[in-house]
C-alpha cells in the first residue's frame, strides 16, 4: 500500500472538493431548467476537473511507488495500466 504524501492528499482534496462544488452547481441549474448548451459546459468542466485530480492521485502514487524500495521492479505493471485506463 502506497501512502501519498500530506501535500498531494491535500491538492487532490482540494481539486475534488472544488469539483464537488461544480457539479452541485451543476445539479441547480438542471433543478432552475437553465440552458442545455450552459448545463452540458459546466458538466464537461467536471468532468475534466474530476480527470485531473484522478492523474494527479495516480501520478503521485506512481512517483512514490518508484521511490520506494524496490523501486521499478516492485511495481505491478498491470495494476497500474488497469488504474490509469479506469480513469479515461
Amino acid at each position: 500500500m502506497v501512502q501519498l504524501p500530506a501535500d498531494r492528499v491535500r491538492s487532490a482534496a482540494n481539486r475534488l472538493k472544488r469539483a464537488q462544488g461544480q457539479l452541485a452547481g451543476v445539479v441547480r441549474m438542471l433543478e432552475e431548467g437553465r440552458d442545455c448548451e450552459e448545463v452540458v459546459t459546466q458538466l464537461a468542466a467536471v468532468n475534466r476537473a474530476l480527470d485531473r485530480a484522478g492523474f494527479a492521485i495516480v501520478a503521485s502514487g506512481l512517483k512514490e511507488c518508484l521511490s520506494q524500495e524496490g523501486g521499478a521492479d516492485s511495481l505491478d505493471t498491470q495494476k497500474m495500466e488497469k488504474l490509469f485506463l479506469s480513469l479515461s
